[in-house]
């Protein structure tokens, strides 16, 4: 029974999030409610701390992942700039 119930919640958790924020939450409440429920039959709690936790950590890699895509885009434009034809004589 506390099986379906931690089945409906991560389904349900995974239902109501948008596709951006579900990306760490399904992973997260999935391990969250089985630490919750091993550490003292608090599986609901442990998936709730869990999907939060996961969002955080999956919007921190979006983050620094978009920082990487930037600087090696500045880095790649900034040679090609400075190899234009000098025009001066």
């Amino acid at each position: 029974m506390k099986t379906q119930a931690i089945c409906v919640v991560v389904l349900a958790l995974g239902m109501a999030s948008g596709g951006a924020s579900a990306k760490g939450c399904l992973e997260g409440a999935a391990v969250g409610g089985v630490v919750g429920h091993v550490a003292g039959k608090h599986a609901v709690l442990g998936a709730a701390g869990g999907c939060a936790v996961g969002s955080h950590e999956a919007n921190k890699k979006d983050k620094q992942r978009a920082a990487q895509a930037h600087a090696s885009d500045a880095a790649a434009a900034a040679p090609a700039a400075s190899s234009a034809p000098d025009t001066k004589k």
